[in-house]
């Protein structure tokens, strides 16, 4: 197969770390552009990782037209800079929160579509090893119908959202956090858009669950949320608890826990022990193996997705975080953070375009 030509929209702290490194060590890649602004910044992300172009003008960096593009830049952004990554025929992988505003993550959903070119999140916890088949134990009818799930997700990021300087852990990254990312309520900062979208989306995505309304509450003691939670109530009648917190003392692994409760049975998933079990009210419980450290968190999958996908691979083996999923959770934390900020009580969630299946 011919190289896939690649080029990175946002090389900050976390595309340095993780995503870019991911996209080196994949053979047939072509680091062909990066993007991010600073002059000495660009510079080194450029000459460090090899990329034969570089650019503080990102549409200087897809007149190359590159076969996929990574959108890392700080989240009111993602929407501007994959709609131009659509526009050029390249495949994308964005940044959870895929936006920060419902209706431009259903464009970016329609335009994809449009465009037939893959548009996936990097939710990472649905590519470690064994997540897709719990997905299909519940679609088969583990739990029977589902009727409640319960989701809480406490990771060590205090620091990112109301600290001076950072996670000390992160002083020896290749970039640092930007302040003004996370920080700053306008462009999607706290811990709402910056954390709790890694548990909603997880939650749809295993459950296969479509919210309709939403009462959301926050803890926000500063500019942005430190902690949430939130009631939905679901098409068909199921309801969801939701919580989260920026509490987890630093170098801990976040505590992810998700119960699905249905008229068969429950099972329990706890991310953060490595843990899945299974108990049925017919007594054909199963503990699920996971190999230790197996469920601790990378975002490597997804980066691994998009290559496939560039290369033609199928969308339902490769992708396990699809756009309209990604759009579904944008629009559940709006409506929660909607809910917290009015007092109104439940906030309509805004759902999908009248056409084709949410995870199709």
């Amino acid at each position: 197969m011919r190289p896939v030509r690649v080029a990175v929209i946002g090389a900050g702290w976390y595309a340095a770390a993780s995503h870019i490194p991911a996209l080196a060590a994949i053979e047939g890649v072509e680091l062909d552009g990066v993007c991010r602004l600073g002059d000495t910044e660009l510079e080194r992300v450029r000459s460090h990782f090899g990329f034969a172009f570089a650019s503080q003008d990102y549409r200087a960096v897809l007149a190359r037209a590159p076969d996929a593009v990574v959108v890392a830049s700080p989240h009111h952004l993602h929407h501007e800079h994959a709609v131009a990554a659509l526009a050029v025929g390249a495949h994308v992988l964005v940044e959870k929160p895929m936006t920060l505003d419902p209706a431009q993550a259903w464009d970016l959903v329609r335009r994809a579509e449009a465009a037939g070119r893959s548009l996936l999140v990097a939710n990472g916890y649905h590519y470690l090893p064994g997540v897709v088949e719990l997905r299909a134990l519940l679609s088969a009818g583990a739990v029977g119908r589902i009727e409640h799930v319960a989701c809480s997700f406490v990771s060590a990021t205090r620091a990112v959202f109301a600290g001076e300087t950072g996670l000390a852990r992160w002083n020896h990254t290749f970039f640092r956090p930007d302040r003004m990312t996370w920080q700053d309520p306008v462009r999607g900062g706290g811990f709402a858009f910056g954390q709790m979208s890694h548990a909603v989306a997880l939650s749809l995505w295993l459950t296969g669950l479509r919210p309709a309304r939403i009462a959301g509450a926050t803890f926000a003691p500063g500019s942005v949320d430190l902690c949430n939670a939130a009631a939905l109530i679901c098409d068909g009648g199921a309801v969801v608890s939701l919580s989260g917190a920026a509490a987890a003392p630093e170098g801990d692994r976040a505590l992810l826990r998700l119960i699905a409760a249905g008229s068969d049975g429950v099972f329990d998933l706890a991310f953060d022990l490595d843990r899945a079990v299974l108990r049925r009210h017919d007594g054909a419980h199963r503990d699920i193996a996971v190999r230790s450290g197996d469920w601790n968190y990378d975002c490597v999958g997804p980066v691994r997705a998009l290559i496939a996908l560039a290369h033609g691979g199928e969308a339902a083996r490769h992708d396990l975080s699809p756009a309209r999923v990604g759009a579904l959770t944008v629009a559940t934390i709006a409506a929660m953070l909607a809910s917290a900020a009015n007092g109104s009580g439940p906030m309509k969630v805004a759902g999908a375009p009248q056409h084709g299946d949410m995870w199709d």
